[in-house]
């Protein structure tokens, strides 16, 4: 799936295609008219076209002796939906490790006993961190504010700003002030 965008990319990635899909989103020529407009020679009009023909954005037709091309735009509004849909997106990046970026950020941050050795003040970092200290706690269980703090020792002397952060963030939710506190799944 991502080897057919990759291909559409590729033919896209030549400035001369883009602007012969640009003089033929204004009206069909032929590859002479390309060629004296774009200051370029026939054979090379041709060859772009080829290219843009193969993946189904350009036709021709016979014109007396000529051949006159066309910019399909049924055809580029298919491919930019099919190409461009959600799920296609996301099969394009199937196969990346989405949590090297938490795994980096806790490495650089925790001791080998777990602990941090700082509170990241970078939001992303910080959202990375607070993903793994939440980990501490069992979803659904719930958890008075000084247990909170014994677990959150653990990771840093600042409880009060992890414990906020948590909550702050989604990840805990918080029953009244300093009442009971409990991770959702």
């Amino acid at each position: 799936m991502s080897e057919e965008l990759v291909s559409f990319f590729k033919v896209l990635s030549d400035a001369n295609r883009l602007k012969i899909i640009g003089l033929l989103a204004q009206q069909p020529y032929s590859v002479e008219e390309l060629a004296a407009l774009l200051n370029l020679r026939a054979s090379t009009v041709s060859h772009h076209l080829s290219k843009l023909a193969k993946i189904g954005l350009v036709s021709a037709r016979a014109d007396s002796y000529y051949n006159v091309y066309q910019l399909d735009e049924k055809a580029l509004e298919e491919k930019s939906r099919s190409l461009f849909s959600q799920e296609r997106l996301a099969a394009s990046v199937a196969d990346v490790d989405a949590d090297a970026y938490d795994r980096k950020v806790i490495n650089d941050y925790t001791r080998r006993d777990g602990s941090l050795k700082t509170i990241p003040a970078q939001r992303k970092k910080l959202e990375a961190i607070l993903r793994y200290v939440v980990k501490a706690f069992k979803v659904g269980k719930r958890y008075s504010e000084k247990q909170v703090n014994e677990i959150l020792s653990g990771y840093h002397e600042d409880t009060a700003t992890l414990r906020r952060e948590l909550v702050g963030s989604g990840l805990m939710k918080r029953e009244g002030g300093g009442g009971e506190y409990w991770r959702e799944g």
